[in-house]
């Protein structure tokens, strides 16, 4: 990962709220929070919220005396979560970095994490500080991307782009989303970290877009893939986008399109 690959600013938070999110996270985030509201937590610590998908979901799903804090190390995506929480959302907002987190030893029942993990510099280390903060036999529950060929609009877009920058190709979604999906890796690294009893289960979703330019525009300009667009020619980011959405219609039609998705499920206990 480079360091440019967190860079969520400028317009990246809302485009990647209205187009990412229902197009690929809604689905997972439903998943995750059926997980999470099973274990009847009573103190949640969400990390790396980014623009809150899964924590609009899961905060309605927990007891009303449970505590909730969700954390992001982005301050404008935790902004953007905020202000689309609905009002009387007992939540707490905190900008945190995952690898030293602001919090006491043994506070969390759950500490859960929506397709994060792949952001961390250094996992194992915000493993730790995710099994520091949890209570003995507190359950850390996260998700991540599998590899890119299983994720189609994802894979399309890479290709459409490599095509347009042959000479430099924009390789954000390969090296970074779906850049840790090694469950043997995945599963080495929680056990470095102190975990036990890690589970990891590989679910498939599907992605539905009206069009094939929603997806185009949804991974070209609501992800840091703008940037590195950006980055290489000044002013073709249209063209880029445009290119991504012929490259998808010409793989799955013109009209509605629908695509897999696929990422790995992990729930590890302290």
């Amino acid at each position: 990962m480079l360091e440019t690959d967190k860079i969520f600013a400028g317009s990246i938070p809302e485009n990647y709220d209205r187009y990412m999110v229902p197009l690929i996270f809604e689905p997972f985030a439903a998943d995750l929070a059926r997980r999470a509201a099973a274990l009847s937590p009573n103190a949640v610590l969400e990390i790396a919220a980014g623009t809150g998908a899964l924590t609009r979901v899961l905060a309605a799903k927990l007891s009303p005396g449970a505590g909730y804090i969700a954390t992001d190390l982005s301050q404008p995506m935790l902004d953007y979560a905020a202000s689309q929480q609905a009002s009387g959302r007992r939540i707490e907002w905190r900008q945190a970095d995952a690898l030293a987190l602001p919090f006491e030893n043994a506070g969390f029942d759950l500490v859960c994490c929506q397709f994060g993990a792949m952001f961390f510099p250094d996992r194992i280390a915000a493993y730790r500080e995710a099994r520091r903060v949890l209570k003995p036999g507190g359950h850390f529950l996260f998700n991540v991307w599998d590899r890119i060929e299983e994720n189609d609009f994802a894979n399309d877009v890479t290709n459409a782009l490599a095509e347009m920058f042959p000479d430099d190709p924009p390789r954000f979604l390969a090296r970074t989303p779906h850049g840790y999906h090694d469950k043997a890796v995945i599963r080495r690294d929680l056990e470095a970290a102190g975990f036990q009893s890690v589970a990891i289960e590989t679910t498939t979703e599907q992605s539905r877009a009206p069009s094939p330019r929603l997806p185009a525009v949804a991974y070209c300009q609501g992800t840091v893939l703008r940037n590195e667009i950006e980055a290489r020619e000044p002013g073709k980011l249209q063209a880029a986008t445009d290119r991504a959405a012929s490259a998808i219609a010409g793989k799955h039609g013109s009209g509605a399109v629908a695509a897999r998705i696929q990422a790995h499920v992990i729930m590890a206990v302290a």
